[in-house]
């Protein structure tokens, strides 16, 4: 779907500072004075990870020297230098097996020394200024044979400083403060010099690229697009081939280190909906999957394991189960019966049926030589809350939201029928497991209706604000005063039939002739009994849940607002939800609410047929909610393609979840080439669901996601990767002290005080971090899914093949 309207702000950078390219938001309030630190707890404690990395770990002794293997990446990638705004996922997979990694992430996303390029790495002085000098692994070499130096540092420094407006590089963070690097002692040692203080210099030439690549604009913009000329990691850059959507990647012999168990690695281009066919068909070797594919493969196992081949299976979970005996015999009679006509159609379909039932086997008998592995993947999703107009502008409404979310319910949903940990994350800003970790989500508050509600309330969102007009209008004023006129005679007439019935109940004889009279008059009268107006319904009335079909939210309906109903009853049933709000009601409104069981004649509408049934009352609380006769509507974006099922189902939940507070949506479905480009990036939404990936930098990786916007002189907003569109001046100072001390403790102290205040200000709402699904063969050793650790690329191969006498050892251990 294209975008509706004009984007509403823009993409920028006040220096590109993000290492990887994320999708999160970001908003704030001032109102932090004592829950900012509220989640600041577990200081010190050694926290494992969520999930524990399931890659199939063997020592290199037990793994086959040569092969290949096929491993699948989305595409292939539009460049191979990863510091231009288009790298890929496929680039930075291409740039960990061919070039330098001075710094990698171990099990818990803590940066570790790489001894392969570095004998040390650390900071020796800190006055006037701070130093880190590196001393390189004296085998580290390029392909071409020469060595790696200060001239590969230097060059690229001055290509990512962003004082040379000639690179095109998406991100310059860190390198911005280097002051000048410099030759050490001998050829092996090199000198950073910091203009000002660095936290995170570890994040820095890591992948390093040759002077040959960075050294000139030309050499950076397009010559690494395509190739690189020099490499220096375990493996070599062989070939790029579009035409079959393959990298060949071959065993480097220049390699110093522990050289590579396989003979070549080859990425695959291979969109994931297509995964589970080419697992199947034995073209891939090792892909992330989707759940549905992963079930398949569990079935397939178990199917295995059963002595059921594919054929069977078919039959039982596949697309010949739903086929009975009786529907069998009624196509076989369709398909050889008189109607010709119809009987080709028949046995076409029985064709296609055969086709797939066979087809199916085929893929499940294929699939049993693979295994899932699984462990939570680093990267969260998160609700987004664009706050740069509309009612989540108010940051009351924001957190109303919030608090009508469940995010433990919704975490459970995805991750525990996939056997994983189902903890919602407590930080924006890293994970369970790692050293910054810490759950800062008290700042904002567990799931609360009854405060969501309050909330709301308190911004000036409450049930049948949709038809009031706003106060001080003439027409608000004139009805008003008719109003309180008519209630005030409803109220006098109630009070004259309580004092009358008070009467009666000392004259039974009269109460029954009077009783006798009514009947009468009853008798000439057309009955209402079973009829209801349409229209006349209570204001703002809603089902709780969501309505599916074509008037449902997810078609993009609005919620149109019921016709006013007597005066009497309106006033009533807005004094009882206002009570259920606020939790006060005057005596007025409760005198007003006893009169609701009262039968309403006479009022305008159009009728239903007699017998049909009025609609069944609905809460209060849940009541559509508005203000200033402006219905609470907020625009949720999804994306409709495959793969994006999960996103959907939770983004139903959510739904539901806001519905149950008064707070309608519009979902929207977009196509996945239009959700970011069309819809995040641009601002046309009001909630939408996306990931963004861990860092071991908060510090500098994190800034630009919650840095405050800015206005432009044209007016737009100035944003950098903030697509929520608000931030504050005091977490973006958080952020520069936390990146400028060289304390790691006091950097993750200050790092978790921006947490809590972001998650105060309920732009970005964490849900859950995201499952990590890997296929492997099953004879595949060290490679599946990492976790946080980068893979080692010189251990990845095949489990050698036991001897006779050793699987006879293993069975008996068994």
């Amino acid at each position: 779907m294209s975008q509706v309207g004009a984007p509403r702000g823009r993409t920028w950078s006040r220096s590109p500072r993000s290492r990887t390219l994320r999708s999160v938001a970001p908003l704030t309030s001032a109102v932090l004075a004592v829950t900012v630190l509220a989640g600041c707890s577990g200081e010190g404690e050694e926290q494992a990870p969520a999930a524990a990395q399931d890659h199939a770990p063997a020592a290199r002794e037990r793994v086959a020297d040569g092969g290949t293997l096929r491993w699948a990446v989305d595409t292939l990638p539009s460049t191979l230098n990863t510091f231009q705004a288009d790298a890929d996922g496929a680039t930075t997979r291409v740039a960990g097996a061919v070039l330098p990694a001075l710094h990698t992430l171990d099990e818990r996303g803590r940066p570790q020394r790489n001894p392969d390029y570095l004998e040390s790495a650390e900071v020796i002085e800190t006055e006037p200024k701070q130093v880190v000098l590196y001393k390189l692994n004296q085998q580290a070499v390029w392909s071409d044979g020469r060595e790696i130096g200060a001239a590969d540092f230097v060059a690229q420094w001055r290509a990512l400083s962003g004082r040379d407006t000639a690179y095109w590089t998406a991100r310059n963070a860190g390198y911005e403060r280097i002051e000048k690097i410099e030759r050490g002692k001998n050829d092996l040692e090199v000198r950073v010099t910091y203009a000002k203080p660095y936290a995170d210099w570890k994040s820095l030439f890591t992948p390093l690229y040759p002077k040959e690549v960075t050294g000139s604009p030309n050499a950076f913009n397009d010559g690494a697009r395509t190739t690189l000329k020099s490499t220096a990691g375990p493996f070599l850059l062989k070939k790029v081939d579009r035409a079959s959507g393959d990298i060949t990647l071959v065993r480097n012999p220049r390699w110093w280190g522990q050289p590579a168990k396989l003979d070549s690695l080859v990425l695959k281009a291979v969109p994931r909906t297509e995964r589970g066919a080419a697992l199947a068909a034995g073209t891939l070797d090792l892909a992330e999957i989707d759940r549905s594919t992963a079930e398949r493969i569990a079935l397939a196992v178990r199917d295995a394991r059963a002595g059921r081949k594919g054929a069977e299976a078919a039959l039982a979970h596949g697309p010949g189960s739903a086929v009975t005996p009786a529907k069998a015999l009624k196509s076989w009679a369709l398909a050889y019966g008189s109607d010709e006509e119809r009987a080709e159609e028949v046995r076409a379909a029985r064709e296609e049926n055969r086709q797939a039932v066979a087809r199916y086997a085929a893929e499940q008998d294929g699939l049993a030589r693979f295994v899932v592995r699984k462990s939570l993947e680093p990267a969260y999703t998160q609700l987004s809350l664009n706050g740069e107009s509309g009612p989540l502008a108010d940051e009351r409404v924001r957190r109303a939201v919030a608090r009508a979310i469940d995010r433990q319910e919704i975490a459970e949903s995805v991750l525990k029928p996939l056997g994983l940990p189902a903890d919602a994350p407590g930080s924006h800003l890293a994970l369970a497991g790692q050293p910054a970790y810490a759950d800062s989500s008290d700042a904002l508050g567990d799931q609360d209706t009854a405060e969501a509600r309050a909330l709301l309330a308190d911004a000036g969102w409450v049930p049948g604000g949709a038809v009031r007009k706003p106060g001080g209008t003439k027409a608000d004023t004139k009805a008003d005063t008719k109003a309180g006129s008519k209630a005030e005679n409803t109220e006098n007439a109630e009070n004259a039939e309580n004092t009358e019935n008070t009467e009666n109940t000392e004259k039974p004889e009269s109460t029954e002739k009077k009783a006798a009279a009514e009947d009468r008059k009853a008798a000439d009268t057309a009955s209402d009994e079973g009829l209801y107006i349409v229209g006349d319904d209570k204001p703002g009335e809603r089902p709780a849940a969501p309505r599916i079909g074509p008037a449902g939210p997810e078609n993009g309906t609005g919620v149109l607002t019921a016709a006013p109903a007597a005066d009497r009853q309106g006033r009533a049933l807005l004094a009882r939800a206002e009570a259920l709000d606020t939790g006060t009601a005057t005596d007025a409104g409760a005198r007003a609410a006893q009169s609701v069981t009262k039968p309403d004649r006479g009022v305008a509408g159009a009728y239903a047929p007699r017998g049909t049934a009025a609609p069944a009352a609905v809460p209060a609380a849940n009541q559509a909610l508005g203000k200033d006769g402006k219905a609470l509507s907020l625009r949720f974006v999804l994306p409709s393609g495959p793969g994006s099922e999960s996103l959907r189902a939770v983004g139903d939940r959510i739904v539901r979840m806001l519905d149950a507070v008064g707070i309608r949506t519009q979902v929207t479905k977009v196509s996945d080439e239009s959700f970011f480009k069309d819809h995040i990036a641009s601002g046309d939404y009001d909630l939408a669901l996306y990931s963004w990936p861990a860092t071991a930098f908060p510090a500098t990786d994190a800034r630009p996601i919650f840095a405050k916007p800015e206005p432009a002189s044209d007016g737009s907003l100035l944003v950098e990767q903030n697509y929520s569109r608000v931030g504050t001046d005091r977490i973006d100072q958080l952020f520069d002290q936390a990146a400028g001390t060289l304390d790691e403790e006091e950097a993750r102290e200050l790092v978790r005080q921006a947490d809590a205040r972001i998650w105060a200000a309920a732009g970005s709402i964490p849900l859950y971090q995201r499952p990590q699904l890997v296929a492997a063969r099953a004879d595949v050793v060290n490679a599946g899914a990492w976790g946080f650790a980068a893979p080692r690329y010189q251990d990845i191969g095949y489990k050698k093949a036991e001897t006779v006498k050793g699987a006879g050892r293993t069975a008996e251990k068994r």
